[in-house]
C-alpha cells in the first residue's frame, strides 16, 4: 500500500510539471480520453459488461456543454454540469433496455443505441450536424476568479477535473457496491442467490459509467471549443475500448496509461495519414499476443512474481 501511494504521488507531481515539458492542448486531450478510459473500464472490468456505443455519453455531452455555453450563454460550470447530467439521463434510458440481455446482445443494443445517437446528431439544428459545433468560448470559472484563455491554467483545471473523476472512481471499486459488481461479473447467479439485484446494480455502473464518460466529454468540449461528429462516431466507441485493452482490463491506473498511449501515437503519427490505423492495430495485435493483461496488468503480476521469489 505505501508503495502504492508513493507511486501515486510520483504521478502526481510528474502531472504538475508536466506543461514544461510537453504541449498542454496534447495532454489536456489525453486527460480528457484517460478519464474516458477510466469510466468505460469501471463498466466492463469491473461489472462485465462490454458497451459498444459509449461515445454516444462522450459526445452528446460535448454537444450539451457547447450548447449550454454558447447559445444559452451560461458559465461553463453549468455547461459541465448539463454534459454531465445529460449522459447520465441518456445512460439511464439505455442502461435500462441493455441490461435487460447479456453477453453480445447487451452490447448490440449498447451499438444499436449509439448509432441512433450518431444519426440523431447528423440531423438535430443545435448539434451543427456534419459542421459541428464551432467556436464554444471559454469563459472563466467561478465568477471570473480563473480565467482558462491560458492553456495552461487550463490544463490544471483539465487535471483537477481528471483527478476528481479518477478519485470517484477509486472510490467506487474499493467500496461495498464495487465489490459487489465484482461478484456479480464473477458469478451473477451466485451474487443473486446471495439476495443482491443484480439488474440494479447493473444499472447504476452504467449510470455512473455514462455520467463520468459525459464529464469527459464535456471537458474536451471545453478545451477544444468544439464538438463534432467524430466525438460520437463507433470509431470513437472503438478507440476507448482499445484504450482500457492496451492499459489493461480491470486495472484502475491500466486505461490511463492506456489513453496516453494511443493519443501519443495518434498525435505522433499523424503525418502518416490513414496508416496510423494501422499502426495502431499492429501494436494492438503485439500487445494481445504478448501482453495478455494489457501493460500495466503484466507489469502488476511481474512485480507480484518477483516478490513472491
Amino acid at each position: 500500500m505505501t508503495t502504492q501511494r508513493v507511486g501515486y504521488a510520483l504521478l502526481i507531481v510528474l502531472a504538475l510539471v508536466a506543461p514544461t515539458f510537453a504541449y498542454p492542448v496534447f495532454l489536456m486531450k489525453a486527460l480528457c480520453f484517460a478519464l474516458f478510459a477510466c469510466a468505460f473500464n469501471l463498466l466492463l472490468g469491473y461489472a462485465g459488461l462490454m458497451s459498444f456505443g459509449h461515445a454516444m455519453f462522450f459526445g452528446m455531452a460535448g454537444y450539451f456543454y457547447g450548447h449550454v455555453v454558447k447559445a444559452w450563454d451560461m458559465a461553463p460550470e453549468l455547461g459541465l454540469l448539463a454534459g454531465v447530467a445529460g449522459a447520465a439521463l441518456l445512460g439511464l434510458v439505455t442502461g435500462a433496455l441493455a441490461i435487460r440481455r447479456q453477453g453480445i446482445y447487451f452490447a448490440m443494443i449498447t451499438l444499436a443505441f449509439a448509432q441512433m445517437v450518431y444519426f440523431f446528431c447528423i440531423q438535430a439544428p443545435f448539434t451543427g450536424g456534419e459542421d459541428g459545433l464551432q467556436g464554444i468560448p471559454r469563459k472563466a470559472l467561478l465568477g471570473g476568479l480563473i480565467p482558462i484563455k491560458d492553456d495552461k491554467v487550463l490544463y490544471y483545471v483539465v487535471l483537477a477535473i481528471f483527478l476528481f473523476g479518477y478519485a470517484t472512481i477509486y472510490r467506487v471499486i474499493y467500496s461495498p457496491f464495487g465489490q459487489v459488481l465484482k461478484a456479480i461479473r464473477d458469478n451473477e447467479q451466485r451474487a443473486l442467490s446471495l439476495g443482491y439485484e443484480a439488474d440494479r446494480y447493473k444499472l447504476l455502473a452504467f449510470v455512473l459509467s455514462a455520467g463520468l464518460a459525459g464529464l469527459a466529454g464535456a471537458t474536451k468540449a471545453m478545451v477544444q471549443q468544439f464538438a463534432t461528429l467524430t466525438d460520437v462516431a463507433a470509431s470513437t466507441s472503438g478507440e476507448v475500448v482499445l484504450m482500457a485493452l492496451v492499459g489493461g482490463l480491470g486495472t484502475i491506473i491500466g486505461p490511463v496509461v492506456g489513453a496516453f498511449i494511443i493519443i501519443t501515437m495518434q498525435n505522433y503519427l499523424a503525418a502518416t495519414g490513414e496508416f496510423v490505423l494501422v499502426i495502431q492495430g499492429a501494436i494492438f495485435v503485439v500487445i494481445v499476443l504478448a501482453f495478455r493483461k494489457g501493460v500495466v496488468g503484466e507489469l502488476a503480476e511481474w512485480w507480484k512474481r518477483r516478490r513472491a521469489g
